[in-house]
C-alpha cells in the first residue's frame, strides 16, 4: 500500500511540474508576442517620420503604457529597439559580401551596401542617434555599433592572420570611422554632397585603408 502510494506521489509531482513548466512557457510566448506586437507598433510609427510618445505606441499596439514599460524601461529604449529591429530586418550584409574572397572587395562591398542602406533609412538614424545617448561605461558593452564591428570583422576576417591581432583591431577601428548613419550624415550635412557622391567617397577611404594596411604586412 505504502509503496503504491509512493508511486502516486511521484506521478503527480511529475504532472505538477510538467503543468508549471507549460504554464511558464506560455507565458513567456505571450510576453514574447506582446513586445514585438509593441515593437513592430512603434516601428510604424517610425516609418511614418514621426517621433512617437509612450501612449502614441500603446495606442498603436493597442496595449497599456504600463504593458510597454514591462518591456522597456523608456521610451527611448523602445525607439531605438523599434528602428534597429527595421534596419536588421531589411539589410543583408553577409550575402553582399561572403561571395568575395580579395579584402578591398569585401570591405568596398559593406560600405555600398551599408551606407546606401543608411541613406535611405536616415530618419532612422537620426532618431538613433538622439535618443542613443552616451555609450555604457566600459569597453565589453557598447550601448550601440556592436552590429557594425561584426559586419566589418566579417569582411576583414580573410586578411586576420596576415594583418595580426593589433593591426587587425587597429583597422577595424578605423572603419567604424566610415561606416553607419554617422558617416552618411557628416557627408550630407557637413559636405552637403548627395547620397550616391557620399558613398563613392566613402568606398574610396575604405579602400584606401585597407590597401594601406596590407602593405604594412608586405
Amino acid at each position: 500500500m505504502e509503496l503504491a502510494l509512493a508511486a502516486d506521489e511521484r506521478e503527480l509531482a511529475v504532472e505538477d511540474v510538467e503543468g508549471l513548466v507549460l504554464a511558464v512557457v506560455h507565458v513567456q510566448r505571450g510576453r514574447r508576442a506582446g513586445r514585438k506586437a509593441i515593437v513592430e507598433a512603434a516601428g510604424r510609427l517610425l516609418d511614418a517620420g514621426e517621433t512617437p510618445s509612450m501612449a502614441q505606441v500603446a495606442a498603436e499596439a493597442d496595449v497599456s503604457r504600463r504593458t510597454i514599460y514591462l518591456h522597456f524601461p523608456s521610451v527611448e529604449q523602445l525607439l531605438v529597439d523599434a528602428a534597429l529591429g527595421r534596419i536588421t530586418d531589411s539589410l543583408d550584409v553577409e550575402g553582399a559580401i561572403d561571395g568575395l574572397e580579395d579584402v578591398q572587395d569585401r570591405v568596398e562591398a559593406l560600405v555600398r551596401v551599408v551606407q546606401t542602406h543608411a541613406l535611405e533609412t536616415e530618419h532612422l538614424g537620426r532618431t538613433i542617434i538622439r535618443l542613443a545617448g552616451r555609450p555604457a561605461a566600459g569597453r565589453d558593452a557598447p550601448r550601440r555599433g556592436y552590429r557594425r564591428v561584426g559586419w566589418i570583422e566579417r569582411a576583414l576576417e580573410p586578411a586576420r592572420d596576415r594583418l595580426g591581432p593589433d593591426p587587425f583591431e587597429a583597422l577595424v577601428s578605423m572603419l567604424t570611422l566610415l561606416i553607419g548613419w554617422e558617416a552618411a550624415l557628416v557627408l550630407r550635412d557637413v559636405r552637403n554632397l548627395e547620397p550616391a557622391d557620399g558613398v563613392e567617397v566613402t568606398v574610396r577611404a575604405a579602400r584606401a585603408l585597407v590597401r594601406d594596411a596590407l602593405a604594412d604586412t608586405v
